[in-house]
C-alpha cells in the first residue's frame, strides 16, 4: 500500500516517511544509550523521549494515505511534541489503555515516558532520571517495544 511522505521533521521542509521515522527512532535509541554510557545524561534523557516521539509519528505515518488531503485538525494534532496527545492520532490511545489493564509494568513505564517534553533538551537531567527513561523506553517489554507492534 502506498503511503505518503506526509510528516515533516520539526521546523524543516524535509519530508520523512514511516520507514525513515522507524529508523530515526531506532538510531536515536542507540545514540541515547551511548550518551548514557559516557555519562552525558542530559542528552540521553532528551533522545530517549525523542525516540518515542518518532515511533508514535511512524504510527501516524502508517495511517496516512497517498493523495489524501488531511483536515486542519489532523495537522494540529500531529505537529506537536506531546507524547500523550500523540497517542490519539497514532491510533494507540485505546490500545495503550487495554495494555495497561494486563500489564501494569508498561503503565508505570509509560508514566515515566509521557512526562518527557521537547524542551527537556534545555534542562539538566541526572543519572537516575536518564536511566529511568531509558529503561522505560528500551526494555524488551517497554514503551518502544509496545509501539513497534503497531508501527
Amino acid at each position: 500500500m502506498l503511503k505518503t511522505n506526509l510528516l515533516k521533521t520539526c521546523y524543516s521542509s524535509h519530508r520523512v516517511n514511516r520507514r525513515e521515522l522507524q529508523g530515526i527512532a531506532q538510531g536515536r535509541l542507540k545514540d541515547a544509550q551511548l550518551l548514557f554510557e559516557h555519562k552525558r545524561f542530559d542528552g540521553a534523557y532528551y533522545l530517549a523521549g525523542y525516540v518515542i516521539e518518532c515511533a508514535l509519528k511512524a504510527c501516524i505515518a502508517k495511517k496516512t494515505k497517498r493523495y489524501d488531503f488531511p483536515d486542519r485538525e489532523f495537522f494540529k494534532n500531529v505537529y506537536i511534541h506531546d507524547l500523550s496527545r500523540l497517542l490519539e492520532p497514532a491510533g494507540l490511545k485505546n490500545q495503550f489503555e487495554q495494555e495497561f489493564q494486563t500489564d501494569r509494568t508498561l503503565e508505570v513505564k509509560w508514566g515515566v515516558v509521557k512526562d518527557w517534553k521537547e524542551t527537556s533538551r534545555y534542562q539538566v537531567h541526572g543519572r537516575r532520571k536518564a536511566k529511568d527513561i531509558l529503561e522505560a523506553v528500551a526494555d524488551p517489554h517497554g514503551v518502544l517495544d509496545c509501539i513497534k507492534r503497531y508501527w
